[in-house]
């Protein structure tokens, strides 16, 4: 896909001070900044912040964050994702006033009759003079500030009315997308000309796009109700958008790059079916590995991202979570406790999950090795409950599947009860066997280890937790036999699972979860018919589970993926 139209001028903090003391703006005494100056300072900020300067971006910002409408969406930006990043309580307080300010700032250019409310009788009158391109603008930024105070409002407050509140600022930032899309379709069939239409363009795509992509990875009983109060989910729609925006010459082109970025390596994996698109992630990022040249340092190896700025080390985190998976992908334990020991150390995102993939790991570890981290596993597990957190008023999900394994060794029990492969179990959680899946050779030692973790349990004492100890075993065997093409031993592993269903006691989340493997089995051998039935026994005959919501996900994606329309 072609981005070599989109231009930002890459530019060191000496050149960014130079431009903003040479701009029109710097001597104005007006209240308001032109649109022309806004945009093009916006851009420089921008190549700062892929730059990896993001204080500079910052500071290039702040001095009219609340004289233009994209400084103000630039700088409050910066300051949510850092909010974002850090979880810290002071800087979320920050983000939300920041984009409180920008809202404000916004408004101060949109016309006292917004774009929802008199879109209708504008067209009706045929002219599209009563809304000028300032005021088209306006609306756009102000769409990108409601959403992102409406994300923040979630994290910040977890009381209903807050929540409600942040729903409406959703919806309402939606309705200007869509009031602005259809003003870009008026303006395109008209061939009617601004100076700045391309900026406009792209900021529409960025939006709808986004918007459809998200809401299309919804389950379709949610999406049904959200298209119910004009709500809707279109990912190839979404897509075409994100893919126009990120071609163009938009300021928000590596945004929309982004997105769809993040969509296949991130998004697809955790929620959907881990059938990632790596040639189209690939493509996109070509251009703006030349544009922005560390980051193709930090693509080439992710220690090398840790060493190109200092800033933000949140971006740090990011890249201890992939190396530490990388190495527990390869079984280096060793490496993959460091990682994860660092991630409890600094990062504040979920110290729950950290804590239980620190003792989980080390549980693979032989015994004489843990000694000498000086560690204690069992301490360690038994600090995940209260370390849980909650977002919008809900635990996340992933904590409290943590929470619930890490029961075992609750100090009310007689003794521990040691969990059977935490670490290989938490890969599967978070869709890691489809990753080594395409790596036969890990495949294999990871084979070995699970066949070794069956031969122990054989020899073990029957408990109350036997049945779901052997269950999950067999889960994660028949993961690595459908990634070695052993159809019929896998078939088997999974069976096994689905005929203890009335036995397990506790990780009842396993039979969903294996017949959602199955319908990949049957998929992979053409039985198409039996993997949709499989999908949709695992979504309409279970319930109340852990991680419930993660593979409805995962099944509205493989059912879109196969083009069946849901019977839900």
């Amino acid at each position: 896909m072609a981005t070599s139209s989109f231009h930002i001028a890459s530019c060191d903090t000496k050149r960014a001070t130079r431009w903003l003391r040479g701009s029109d703006m710097g001597s104005s005494s007006s209240s308001k900044v032109d649109l022309k100056s806004g945009l093009e300072e916006c851009a420089v900020a921008l190549s700062l912040f892929l730059n990896n300067k993001f204080t500079d971006a910052l500071e290039l910002l702040r001095p009219w964050a609340k004289e233009s409408m994209y400084h103000a969406l630039g700088y409050s930006t910066i300051v949510v994702l850092q909010a974002v990043m850090t979880f810290e309580q002071q800087d979320i307080q920050n983000g939300i006033s920041a984009m409180k300010d920008a809202l404000q700032t916004c408004q101060k250019y949109r016309r006292k009759s917004t774009v929802v409310e008199s879109f209708s009788s504008f067209l009706s009158r045929g002219s599209l003079e009563q809304l000028s391109e300032e005021e088209m603008h306006a609306e756009i930024c102000y769409a990108e500030c409601l959403l992102q105070k409406a994300a923040l409002t979630f994290v910040q407050d977890e009381n209903m009315i807050s929540f409600i509140k942040g729903g409406l600022k959703i919806r309402t930032s939606y309705q200007i997308y869509k009031e602005c899309l259809s003003i870009l379709h008026v303006m395109q069939k008209n061939k009617l000309e601004q100076e700045f239409f391309y900026e406009f363009e792209g900021g529409v795509k960025l939006g709808i796009g986004t918007f459809n992509l998200m809401l299309s990875l919804l389950p379709a009983r949610i999406i049904r109700l959200l298209e119910f109060i004009g709500f809707s989910g279109n990912r190839e729609l979404g897509l075409l958008q994100l893919r126009e925006g990120a071609s163009g010459r938009s300021m928000r082109s590596p945004l929309c790059c982004l997105t769809i970025l993040g969509f296949h390596t991130y998004i697809s994996l955790i929620l959907g079916t881990g059938e990632v698109n790596v040639a189209e992630a690939e493509n996109l990022l070509a251009p703006f590995l030349q544009q922005f040249p560390n980051v193709r340092l930090a693509q080439e190896i992710f220690r090398k991202c840790i060493s190109v700025q200092e800033e933000w080390k949140q971006f740090h985190h990011l890249c201890y979570w992939e190396l530490m998976w990388i190495n527990v992908f390869q079984q280096n334990w060793m490496q993959a406790y460091y990682y994860s020991d660092l991630l409890c150390k600094e990062s504040k995102w979920s110290k729950a999950t950290y804590v239980f993939l620190k003792a989980a790991i080390l549980s693979m570890l032989p015994e004489e090795d843990v000694l000498t981290t000086n560690e204690n596993v069992v301490a360690l597990f038994r600090q995940v409950d209260g370390l849980k957190q909650r977002i919008a008023g809900k635990s996340l999900p992933t904590e409290k599947f943590a929470v619930r394994k890490a029961r075992r060794y609750s100090p009310s029990l007689p003794a521990p009860v040691k969990l059977v492969l935490p670490a290989l179990e938490m890969m599967y959680v978070w869709n890691g066997f489809s990753i080594v899946g395409k790596r036969e050779d890990l495949c294999e030692n990871l084979l070995i280890t699970v066949e070794k973790a069956e031969e122990a349990l054989q020899n073990e004492s029957f408990s109350d937790y036997s049945v779901d100890d052997e269950c999950l075993v067999k889960l994660l065997k028949g993961c690595c036999l459908k990634n070695l093409q052993r159809p019929l031993q896998a078939e088997l592993c999974f069976n096994h699972v689905k005929e203890s269903e009335k036995l397990l006691k506790y990780d009842h989340y396993l039979v969903p979860f294996t017949l959602f493997e199955c319908a990949f089995l049957h998929k992979s051998q053409g039985e198409i018919d039996k993997a949709i039935k499989d999908l949709e026994t695992a979504r309409n005959n279970y319930k109340d589970y852990s991680l419930e919501s993660r593979l409805h996900f995962r099944i509205q994606a493989a059912l879109h993926l196969w083009k069946k329309p849901s019977s839900d």
